[in-house]
């Protein structure tokens, strides 16, 4: 019986050669070996490495040289030139009523509170708060040259001044002018600005 058991399985074992033989040795799939292809890690596909960003499309972690960033602050910050923002601020404040010793636009201004507000807020400058002390600070400037942002004087009572404006241009000034009135813009070439006229300065953060 043993004999007989052991004389089958080496039948069993010859009968399976030839097909093993004839059968040709497949390595089986491997999701991670198959295809690869072992490159350098710090390169580029050669597809990718000739191609740019588009502009606007920089790689948001790219990072800025320091000078370079306060370059591009100073750049942002300096957007508009002071008169540009002098004029800005003057002209939102159009229409608030006139207000003796008024300071704010939720109070009404008079004209030195006008000019003294629109100054520190579009310039952040503390100018005095009275038109005759505005009129002693910064530098004289005839009629002829006047710019922007300069300041116009009057003398609306008596000789002395008594009366502030911010010139615009094109011999336009806007100021606040008296009880009853609002915030206006008016011509210097106007008969009665004309005859009250004094003269003009402009204030030091205007001068270079």
């Amino acid at each position: 019986m043993l004999l007989t058991r052991a004389t089958a399985a080496v039948f069993l074992v010859a009968a399976c050669i030839p097909a093993l033989a004839s059968t040709p040795w497949v390595q089986a799939p491997n999701c991670y070996l198959s295809d690869q292809v072992v490159t350098d890690p710090m390169a580029l596909p050669a597809e990718l490495a000739t191609l740019t960003l588009a502009p606007g499309f920089e790689s948001a972690s790219q990072t800025i040289d320091p000078v370079q960033q306060d370059a591009i602050v100073s750049v942002s910050t300096t957007s508009y030139a002071p008169r540009e923002m002098l004029v800005q601020m003057a002209m939102k404040l159009r229409d608030i009523r006139y207000r003796r010793g008024g300071r704010a636009p939720s109070t009404g201004f008079d004209c030195s509170g006008f000019v003294q507000y629109v100054f520190a807020q579009a310039l952040g400058i503390d100018l005095p708060d009275n038109s005759i002390s505005q009129a002693e600070a910064g530098v004289r400037v005839a009629r002829n040259e006047l710019k922007t942002g300069d300041l116009v004087f009057f003398h609306t009572r008596g000789k002395g001044i008594s009366h502030v404006g911010i010139y615009l241009d094109n011999g336009r000034f806007i100021h606040s002018p008296s009880t009853g009135k609002r915030v206006r813009v008016d011509e210097l070439s106007d008969q009665y600005w004309a005859r009250h006229y004094v003269g003009a300065r402009r204030p030091e953060v205007l001068s270079s």
